[in-house]
């Protein structure tokens, strides 16, 4: 005869409290003393216990799931976003937003669902599910300045944070960094050093991160009596750099130092410096933004301004779980602080 799994008055025993303590640690009741919460989790893994998810539903009113929507403005063929999601895959940054979100989770028994939202049709589809309640709300990481999603979820008084200030103004929270600040920190850095003619491998012109860093940049060296720094947009990939140093390189050779707005480019701008003979840092100094593992694979392991980007997104989960709870009902942001990492490139 198969043993009956573990109810919650066997944990009740196990922890040596009552049924009613184990229930409300279980369904996240937040007035639970912190010790004894330990000792009834403790009791939890010692008897095998499972809670039943659905009975668990109904009395917190809660899917226990969010949504992680990775977001643009496009309206893609299948093909199309089967290329934008592998892209977004190809990139370090997506991945450490990943492990923030399910960092913060995974004690509170919440679980992330991803979804890709690169068409009218997704974006649709995002709303359905949660109104339907299939999650608590959605943690959106927008890749385009014209996406749409965060106006619509915010006309739909849908709970939603998001990563990074949108372009266009909605009634949303959200998390980001103070981009300028790092941008500041890279040229004060390579001018620190001794650079005299620096330039930069900026970001996309219409993604607010990629003017914000190239503005920070061109100020310090302005306050330090560099009224000029030649630049080359790039996309945030590691070719888009190698191709922009190339044009720096053809129409200033003599460049001695270079602030890449993202590592990946800086990995590019690395590869294409070793191409023409340059030594790093000696003939170029390089600075890399984000410190993401492209920093330390690169070679040189890059100097490279950190944006915590694990902690930005617990923190993005955090706040929509105090939507989701109504501890906190309007919307606020949260701005974290870039900090320089020096390694062997600068």
């Amino acid at each position: 005869m198969s043993r009956q799994p573990p109810t919650l008055e066997d944990v009740a025993r196990e922890a040596g409290v009552s049924r009613a303590t184990v229930s409300r640690v279980v369904n996240g009741v937040r007035n639970v003393d912190p010790a004894i919460q330990e000792v009834v989790r403790q009791a939890i893994d010692r008897t095998g216990y499972t809670p039943n998810r659905a009975a668990r539903s109904l009395v917190t009113r809660r899917a226990e799931t969010v949504a992680l929507v990775v977001s643009g403005a496009g309206d893609l063929s299948e093909d199309g976003q089967i290329d934008f999601a592998a892209r977004v895959f190809a990139d370090p940054f997506f991945g450490r937003v990943v492990a923030g979100v399910v960092s913060y989770l995974r004690p509170h028994s919440m679980h992330p669902v991803l979804m890709f939202a690169e068409s009218a049709k997704d974006r649709h589809e995002v709303l359905s599910y949660l109104r339907q309640g299939r999650a608590d709300g959605a943690l959106v990481v927008s890749t385009h300045p014209d996406d749409p999603l965060p106006a619509l979820l915010a006309g739909a008084h849908l709970p939603a944070v998001l990563f990074a200030r949108p372009a266009r103004a909605v009634p949303l929270s959200y998390v980001d960094l103070a981009h300028r600040d790092g941008g500041r920190l890279a040229a004060e850095h390579l001018l620190a050093r001794g650079c005299r003619t620096p330039a930069t491998i900026c970001g996309p012109l219409d993604v607010a991160a990629g003017q914000e860093r190239l503005a920070g940049f061109r100020d310090a060296l302005a306050r330090h009596g560099h009224p000029y720094a030649p630049a080359a947009e790039g996309g945030f990939t590691r070719d888009s750099g190698l191709t922009a140093m190339a044009r720096l390189l053809a129409d200033h050779p003599d460049i001695d130092g270079v602030f890449a707005a993202n590592d990946l480019m800086a990995q590019g701008a690395c590869q294409l410096l070793r191409e023409r003979g340059k030594r790093i840092p000696e003939d170029v100094a390089v600075v890399g933004f984000d410190d993401s593992s492209a920093a330390v694979t690169c070679q040189p392991r890059l100097t490279t301004v950190r944006q915590p980007v694990e902690a930005m997104a617990a923190r993005m989960a955090g706040l929509l779980d105090e939507h989701v709870r109504q501890v906190r009902r309007e919307p606020t942001s949260v701005v974290f602080d870039p900090e320089l990492v020096i390694r062997d490139s600068a």
